[in-house]
């Protein structure tokens, strides 16, 4: 699943040829997505200028000069800027033609992901916590908001209501640099070890997106490139392999049913 650096990285790709420009047509080919695409959409945006592209959490947002459209990638989505020639391809949903001659294409095999149109603020925006690369997080943030919770740190910290973006791959390379189990519980760890968590979740999350992204399955950017975080990761998808530091074995366990591994010895 695409997470923020991929999401940023597709930002980043896609503002230069869409921002500032006008919308020419949309075209849908298939609504049927992870919620249906906003009937009468193409009417609504047609004309309309794309006056700034900005990221909240894991959606895109294109602001036009009436309402704004929300892009979420979904587990398996990617946007990309093709010529209007290009040979549409199984599983290419939606175009985004420009008058400067762009096309944003989504591409969505699982059909997961959404684009929505709307005049205010998203629903889907409402209750989302701070952005982890923003002054608004931090460790201390961290451990105001995990007193007297029982639960594990890592669902803790990939909970949308206390930060957003921290989503599987990052959150377990987050906890190896800190040396943290991800099984432990998130209002027994001290405010010290917070305070590295909150910066190692900067660390890991800015260097994610220096490199592109991370490439596992599907996850291109907008040119169609993959990213390659994931030549630097240390423990997620590496149960049974050494552990870089100390070169005991990964250890993989199920939190909220996902995998999560790390290194018994290194984290604690």
């Amino acid at each position: 699943m695409p997470e923020l650096p991929e999401v940023e990285t597709t930002l980043k790709g896609i503002e230069p040829f869409i921002k500032e420009q006008k919308i020419n047509k949309l075209i849908v080919r298939q609504g049927s997505l992870r919620w249906p695409v906003t009937g009468g959409i193409e009417s609504i945006v047609e004309g309309q200028t794309v006056i700034a592209v900005s990221r909240r959490a894991k959606y895109l947002i294109m602001q036009l000069e009436r309402g704004s459209m929300l892009v979420h990638l979904g587990m398996s989505g990617s946007l990309r800027v093709v010529d209007e020639d290009t040979e549409w391809r199984k599983h290419d949903h939606i175009e985004l033609q420009l008058v400067n001659g762009a096309c944003l294409r989504y591409h969505d095999p699982r059909r997961f992901g959404s684009w929505l149109w709307s005049l205010g603020e998203h629903q889907q925006l409402a209750h989302l916590g701070p952005e982890p690369l923003s002054t608004d997080f931090d460790g201390a943030l961290l451990w105001r908001k995990a007193k007297a919770k029982k639960m594990s740190v890592k669902p803790f910290i990939m909970d949308n209501k206390i930060v957003v973006g921290v989503g599987n791959i990052y959150a377990s390379e987050a906890l190896f640099r800190s040396g943290i189990r991800p099984d432990r519980p998130a209002g027994k760890i001290s405010k010290q070890r917070y305070e590295l968590l909150g910066t190692n979740i900067k660390d890991v999350l800015a260097a994610a997106i220096e490199q592109g992204g991370t490439t596992l399955r599907d996850f291109v950017n907008s040119s169609g490139e993959p990213g390659y975080f994931q030549q630097t990761l240390a423990v997620y998808g590496r149960a049974g392999k050494g552990c870089i530091t100390c070169a005991g074995v990964l250890k993989d366990i199920r939190l909220g049913q996902r995998s999560s591994v790390f290194c018994p010895q290194c984290q604690r």
